[in-house]
């Protein structure tokens, strides 16, 4: 009996050693649970539309911002190169210009699509994220939500694009540079690099907000931020 209850006493202190090393790798604050910590990332990734995404939408918002601005693909690198050797860099800047004006302009009218998008995910592994790197809400939101967006944001692209003149700036580079001796013509689908090209630097103003939550306690503005953000620290 006396060995029974030696053996039961050892069991006991391991188990309990067991947990409270199993407990120490899962931090608990005040009881919040999964859809506490849900909730305080959806407003995490919120405060980055309302503070870091709409900055996108100013005059240069994209175009002076080097974190973001839009470069040209490799297609039309050729075509910006070979405009500017024939004297029309002016019109080479302009074309470059007026694909982040597009950006800019369509970022403005998309802005709800990114709210909704935030307001609709549910983290069913939101501890694994708030745990997870200084982006990872940021990356789930991009990877969740991506294809979804994209088939919204194109057709506002393109509206943009019409919008601040962009597609007949490129009509008529398109045509100038076409009618080059000895190079071969482009036509370029500036809807869709322009659409992948605004949608990453939106992602990427969301990511600089969601860093700053995490690393900056001063950045915590909501009670919900700081109880949530504190398992992480």
């Amino acid at each position: 009996m006396k060995k029974l209850t030696a053996l039961l006493f050892i069991f006991t202190l391991t188990s309990c050693a067991e947990l409270q090393q199993v407990a120490s790798q899962y931090p608990q604050i005040g009881g919040l649970g999964n859809p506490d910590i849900a909730a305080g990332l959806r407003e995490a990734l919120n405060n980055g539309i309302t503070k870091q995404v709409t900055k996108l939408t100013a005059t240069d918002g994209f175009f002076k911002n080097e974190a973001v601005k839009i470069l040209l693909p490799t297609e039309l690198q050729k075509v910006d190169n070979t405009l500017r050797k024939i004297g029309l860099s002016s019109l080479a800047d302009e074309g470059l210009k007026v694909l982040n004006r597009a950006a800019e302009s369509a970022v403005k009218e998309a802005t709800p699509i990114f709210v909704s998008a935030v307001k609709n995910i549910t983290f069913n592994d939101a501890k694994n994220i708030l745990l997870g790197n200084d982006t990872a809400a940021t990356a789930y939101l991009e990877g969740a939500t991506n294809a979804a967006l994209y088939a919204k944001f194109s057709p506002v692209v393109q509206s943009s694009l019409s919008k601040v003149g962009a597609d007949k700036v490129w009509a008529n580079i398109i045509t100038k540079y076409n009618a080059v001796p000895l190079t071969n013509d482009v036509n370029p689908d500036l809807k869709d690099y322009v659409t992948k090209e605004a949608m990453k630097g939106v992602f990427k103003m969301i990511a600089v907000e969601e860093k700053d939550i995490r690393n900056n306690l001063s950045a915590r503005t909501s009670d919900l931020l700081r109880k949530v953000f504190a398992m992480q620290d």
